[in-house]
């Protein structure tokens, strides 16, 4: 008899069965459990809880099939502030963002380049000529400056006979960038098959450059860097390490409420270093100066204050700071956090709020790094400094740091002496934005991909056999007759509707949300592993993604 695996209501619901014995298993990804029936086994791995919406596992160009890339027109969206920065501490983070470029020409594909930059990235370069020779020598290939979205002096298939790569005008330059412009996305993705997005740093925003053009392009993929820093916030968000503590600096309360909420939920102890700190502290009860205190944030920090407590979650704030007077420049003084004088502005944490925070974070197994430790902008202060050198210490002993912000990674860097122990997220808003419960619209717009590994053999007996995947499979019976009379094929089949599909007695619940297209792609992709030849048939009402399908499986109608 033919081998069958239906995968029924894909929506809601993954089912494995081994046709005749109907042998079966069922993951339930948002409590981990594992149902076991007979001997059968899986390797599926998944995310769960609310984390697997908000970054969902994504097509990326790592596993994206590297013979579909040749001759095909790639446009990838870079990060200026990585690639066109001067000598300095942006070179680690360089070696994913430039081996995405030479991985799709060294492929075959034929890469188009886009970014906006400025004179902040570098003052010697603003000119799109002098950012295309810079890149060149980065990349040791020939990239040349085109106009193909201001001017239709050439289009992006004839601008290759001038260079190996191309680059695009600054976007900086264009209103529809910022706008996300629907017509301004189709000028840029013109002649364009496939888009690679590597702009982490701006995922939280939308723009036509990130979000726009993944209507007009068949794939969209998650480039070397962007996969890397999806996975450094995954690992940075995680709760699984215990104890785990939150070093908070900056202010502004109000607007990080919500990632606060999320923060005392993950960790077991909040430490704060910053503005923020007078707000608790002010919700505390302490004394606190008013012209430190935000306006109409006291709810906010009631909440927190009352949510730590709940969860028994330790709340640790600064003891004493270094204060100074506009009348006496060059004098800092020590105050103790409650009785800070008149006049006098703390613009760095004292000596002994680093002693409690060094004894509270010597027994921590995670240490999470989010915003400055400075009041003021002071260059008599070392809080950065004394903090980074503090959890280098704890990185050498086991302990799992990240580092999130720019100031927080400058001083990390600058105190590590280049043995990087640590993990370092340069862009704090994106880390915030996600913290708040707010879905990436940057990660959100590229190409899911099937969210766990399929072991073959547990599914079929003979794997090597050609696979028919039936899309509209209804209540199975047209694969059970299939699987009858054809036993040297294996069956999966594909269904939509809840009330047809609970007719299999043998369907086993996995809980999903991805559109079923959608997941149709990413069962393309994984059936990829498959040693057999995969065929595909369906209804004809069905309609197949964009109406495109890179994986060259055979279609069917019947």
């Amino acid at each position: 008899m033919g081998h069958l695996v239906n995968l029924l209501q894909l929506q809601t619901t993954l089912f494995f069965s081994n046709s005749p014995t109907c042998s079966s298993i069922a993951l339930k990804p948002h409590t981990f459990e594992y149902l076991k029936a007979n001997v059968l086994t899986s390797k599926c791995k998944a995310f769960g809880g609310g984390e697997m919406d908000a970054l969902p596992h994504l097509q990326t160009l790592r596993k994206f099939p590297r013979e579909e890339l040749v001759a095909k027109v790639v446009l990838v969206r870079f990060d200026s502030t990585l690639l066109l920065r001067e000598q300095g501490e942006e070179q680690r983070f360089q070696p994913n963002a430039l081996f995405t470029i030479k991985y799709l020409h060294q492929s075959g594909a034929k890469v188009v380049l886009v970014s906006d930059w400025s004179v902040k990235t570098n003052p010697r370069l603003f000119v799109a000529q002098s950012v295309a020779e810079f890149l060149s020598s980065l990349l040791e290939y020939k990239v040349v400056p085109v106009q193909c979205i201001s001017q239709n002096v050439v289009s992006k298939r004839e601008g290759f006979e001038k260079g190996d790569i191309l680059l695009l005008e600054n976007l900086s330059a264009f209103r529809g960038e910022v706008a996300n412009c629907s017509k301004f996305s189709q000028a840029l993705s013109s002649g364009v098959d496939i888009f690679v997005n590597d702009y982490f740093s701006r995922s939280h925003k939308i723009l036509a450059s990130t979000c726009g053009v993944t209507r007009f392009c068949y794939a969209n993929l998650a480039g070397f860097h962007f996969e890397e820093s999806l996975s450094q916030l995954r690992r940075a968000t995680e709760s699984n390490t215990k104890p785990h503590v939150a070093i908070i600096g900056g202010g502004n309360l109000f607007d990080k409420a919500a990632a606060l909420h999320s923060l005392t939920s993950r960790c077991d102890g909040l430490v704060f270093v910053g503005m923020m700190s007078f707000q608790i502290m002010h919700a505390l009860g302490l004394p606190v100066p008013l012209n430190l205190v935000e306006h109409g944030v006291l709810k906010e920090a009631l909440d927190i204050v009352q949510v730590a407590h709940i969860r028994n979650v330790q709340i640790l704030y600064p003891k004493d700071f270094w204060c100074k007077n506009d009348h006496l420049p060059k004098q800092l003084e020590i105050f103790r956090a409650h009785r800070i004088l008149d006049g006098w502005v703390p613009v760095d944490i004292g000596p002994a709020s680093f002693v409690e925070m060094k004894f509270m974070l010597s027994r921590c197994k995670k240490v999470t790094w989010i915003g400055p430790v400075k009041f003021r902008t002071s260059n008599c202060t070392k809080g950065d400094s004394e903090l980074a050198q503090m959890l280098n210490q704890l990185s050498q002993s086991n302990c799992n740091i990240t580092v999130v912000g720019n100031k927080a990674c400058e001083a990390m860097v600058k105190e590590s002496n280049f043995t990087f122990n640590f993990t370092m997220i340069k862009d704090a808003s994106v880390v915030w934005e996600f913290l708040k419960g707010r879905k990436l619209p940057g990660v959100m717009a590229l190409d899911r991909a099937y969210p766990f590994d399929i072991d073959w053999s547990d599914a079929y007996s003979d794997p090597a056999q050609p696979l028919v995947v039936d899309i509209g499979s209804g209540n199975g019976m047209f694969l059970l007759g299939m699987a009858k009379t054809r036993k040297y094929l294996n069956f999966l089949g594909l269904e939509i509707n809840k009330k047809v599909s609970r007719m299999w007695k043998f369907c086993i619940l996995f809980a999903y949300s991805y559109p079923l297209l959608l997941t149709v792609l990413q069962l393309f992709s994984a059936c990829k592993t498959l040693p057999g030849l995969c065929s595909l048939a369906w209804d004809k009402k069905w309609v197949l993604h964009r109406n495109k399908c890179y994986f060259n499986i055979p279609i069917h109608y019947f």
